[in-house]
């Protein structure tokens, strides 16, 4: 929806909230922020203040009919508003109202009149456009006769709206009504309600836009969060599946685990999923794609909540990763919280916001089964959906663990995440021959060919390794089963290659002997060749001495005739 179609809004600065309604409070008009003590209400009005006067150009009278000014600027100045410094500059006029309801009985008749003096001689003295009236209810003691209540009320917000100012009012809220006198919401433009509530000893603190005039606006509930950085709401509906996707391969910082994708590693901004059983290596695994991160010179959260920053580091250790080098360098950042510290919503801003001031790469939520305990399934759910959308939206990887309470052929998960993930990694203990041994499957990666053997999950000091499958007669085998299979193995190649090898020297012998059967029997056919050789000459020497002879008598008897 286009802001500028629907009335003028005036920019709050609180984080979230803006967003949420498209622009902020509505300009010109009153708006009434209700809730119980404690909620936030004067801190959600002193920040709308602080912003317009320093940010938008926008000065701002406060008017307080209960804490003094000077307790008002020390609350806030611990979340970096200096309002003393806005007073001096003549951007934010503070006005401390104090009514006796002693003192109004003894005069009589009471109505607003004076407040509108000191108002619009406020108002006037720095050109304000931003007023808070905090809170409300201090002028209802003042008045006995509930008619002229609502009247004087009505009245001072038609003053205010005809004065053009854009004016917060904090109210209590009251027993089955938003507030105490029940009429404010009526005759505000935009009803804001704050609600911070205590369930199972978690505190939590959340705000529904009852009304606003003039606009569409969102009526679920959203977590808004106070602390050191002020208030900020997560405008959780505004969270979708418009993110962009990307073509890039990111390495998991095991080369054995890439090699079982096509591509060689999962696809940059993939939600990917560990599950497992405890201390199948669920942890290490993630902590690999955050080191690999760092590898690359790219930032990564690990928001731990089981562990320490220290005790992951010193147990990553063990495994050839040095965490602490890059947690040092700026490129790691841990974050640990128990999940019971917070409420769901807590957690959820919280991840969102850190992740939006250290804008990572790679993010890692070790064990987001650990949540289950704070709210029911469906909360759980939510929650992480909208961890998910948020991480996919800015295009970073995230790694999810699981922790599996058993393995007997169920690979579900309590969260029922693993449909809204892109790869999903289940690891087992199996126990075989009196031992534990850790087994990896890649159950799931989409738009990824990939291997779906198991692989032995093998972590020592020079770091992880997955092992080819290693069949035998009754499956895989992993651990000792499976060095004992290998040794049999060798041994059974050994044998075979002894059998070939005397074979190899008999047939060889035999061989050889051959040969030199045939050496002696050409060397007896050439003996034989030569013999009749010798026989042909001498017979056709022998024929050759005939002929002469026969020559010779027959010249012998010519000459004996002629005589």
């Amino acid at each position: 929806m286009d802001a500028s179609l629907g009335i003028a809004k005036s920019l709050t600065g609180i984080e979230g909230f803006d967003d949420l309604t498209l622009g902020g409070l509505p300009s010109g008009r009153p708006s009434l922020v209700c809730g119980s003590a404690g909620c936030g209400k004067t801190l959600f009005a002193t920040t709308f203040l602080v912003h317009g006067a320093r940010d938008y150009d926008e000065p701002g009278v406060f008017v307080t009919f209960e804490e003094r000014p000077v307790d008002i600027a020390a609350n806030v100045a611990s979340l970096g508003f200096d309002i003393d410094d806005l007073i001096a500059k003549e951007k934010i006029s503070m006005e401390h109202v104090e009514l006796d309801p002693q003192e109004v009985a003894e005069v009589g008749d009471f109505d607003l009149e004076g407040l509108f003096l000191r108002l619009e001689l406020a108002i006037d003295a720095i050109g304000a456009k931003r007023v808070v009236l905090d809170t409300i209810e201090s002028l209802f003691s003042a008045f006995t006769n509930q008619a002229v209540l609502r009247a004087e009320l009505r009245r001072l917000f038609d003053w205010l709206k005809d004065k053009g100012m854009t004016t917060v009012i904090t109210a209590e809220r009251g027993d089955g009504t938003l507030t105490r006198q029940g009429l404010e919401e009526y005759v505000s433009d935009c009803v804001i309600l704050l609600d911070h509530r205590v369930q199972n000893q978690i505190s939590t603190r959340r705000m529904r836009i009852v009304k606003y005039r003039g606009t569409a606006h969102g009526t679920n509930e959203y977590p808004f969060l106070i602390d050191r950085d002020g208030f900020s709401v997560l405008p959780v509906s505004s969270l979708g599946l418009d993110h962009k996707v990307s073509d890039e391969r990111i390495a998991s910082g095991i080369s054995d685990l890439d090699a079982m994708l096509s591509g060689g590693g999962f696809y940059r901004g993939s939600s990917i999923l560990v599950s497992g059983v405890a201390g199948s290596g669920k942890s290490t695994l993630s902590a690999s794609f955050a080191h690999a991160a760092a590898e690359r010179g790219e930032r990564a959260i690990y928001f731990s909540f089981e562990e320490s920053e220290g005790q992951i580091m010193r147990n990553m250790r063990s495994i050839g990763l040095d965490l602490a080098r890059y947690a040092d360098a700026g490129l790691i950042r841990f974050i640990s919280a128990r999940p019971t510290f917070y409420s769901l919503e807590m957690h959820l801003a919280i991840i969102l916001r850190e992740v939006i001031k250290f804008d990572p790469q790679v993010v890692v939520l070790d064990p987001i089964s650990a949540f289950m305990e704070s709210g029911d399934r469906l909360e759980v759910q939510s929650m992480l959906l909208r961890v998910v959308d948020f991480l996919k939206g800015r295009g970073i990887s995230a790694v999810f663990t699981h922790l599996n309470h058993n393995q007997d052929g169920v690979v579900a998960t309590d969260a029922g995440l693993s449909s809204l993930m892109d790869g999903w990694i289940l690891m087992l203990n199996r126990e075989a021959n009196g031992e534990f041994n850790r087994e990896l499957y890649l159950l799931k990666a989409r738009g990824t060919a990939h291997s779906n053997q198991v692989r032995e999950f093998v972590m020592s000091s020079e770091g992880i390794s997955l092992l080819p499958p290693y069949l035998g007669e009754t499956g895989a085998l992993t651990g000792s089963a499976r060095r004992f299979e290998e040794a049999k193995t060798r041994r059974l190649e050994i044998e075979r290659l002894n059998e070939v090898d005397r074979a190899r020297k008999q047939i060889e012998a035999r061989r050889r002997h051959a040969m030199a059967q045939i050496d002696a029997l050409k060397a007896q056919i050439d003996d034989d060749e030569a013999e009749l050789a010798g026989v042909a000459a001498s017979e056709a020497d022998y024929r050759r001495r005939a002929a002469a002879d026969a020559l010779e008598m027959q010249k012998s008897r010519r000459t004996s005739d002629g005589e």
